[in-house]
């Protein structure tokens, strides 16, 4: 049995780091942002700590988070969107479902593997909205640099000919 204080720092501890890449995915205008994120986390951590707490059986809890895995693989499938364009949602889905292990792990009072992940999911979130930047620009459009260059290139050769 954990005691109230502990209670509340995981609890807090959850909020923080969902909060943390719900910030990074409402910064880019995704549909999971802040509040979603934070709300995940909080409400995974809160459901570990129960299931940790209340029931007699030692492996309780990982039927409990057996449970939320595939809850939140639902929440996730409603985040996925099919269009003629292609798919879309696919890493929302993604980090819905990361952000509810993270809280797991914090209900567990796995702090460093929560703080780890998280880590690693902002990184993982910010290299890939610089990707999306440079596709959606497109690479530079290099046909003048290669016309003028074949253009000196032959002007060069004509003269050594002569």
């Amino acid at each position: 049995m954990i005691s109230d204080i502990e209670l509340v720092i995981r609890l807090l501890e959850a909020s923080f780091l969902g909060g943390m890449i719900g910030w990074e995915r409402e910064k880019f205008n995704k549909p999971a942002g802040l509040r979603t994120n934070m709300l995940v986390c909080l409400g995974t951590a809160l459901i570990i700590i129960y299931a940790e707490n209340s029931f007699p059986v030692q492996d309780s809890w990982a039927r409990v988070a057996s449970g939320v895995i595939t809850g939140i693989g639902f929440l996730g499938a409603g985040a996925i969107m099919q269009s003629r364009k292609g798919i879309r949602g696919l890493t929302t889905a993604a980090t819905i479902w990361v952000v509810a292990i993270i809280g797991m792990a914090v209900g567990g009072g796995q702090l460093i593997a929560a703080i780890a992940s998280t880590i690693i999911v902002l990184a993982i979130l910010f290299f890939s909205s610089i990707e999306e930047k440079v596709i959606s620009v497109g690479l530079p459009d290099v046909t003048w640099f290669r016309t003028r260059h074949l253009h000196l290139s032959k002007k060069m050769y004509m003269k050594k000919k002569q």
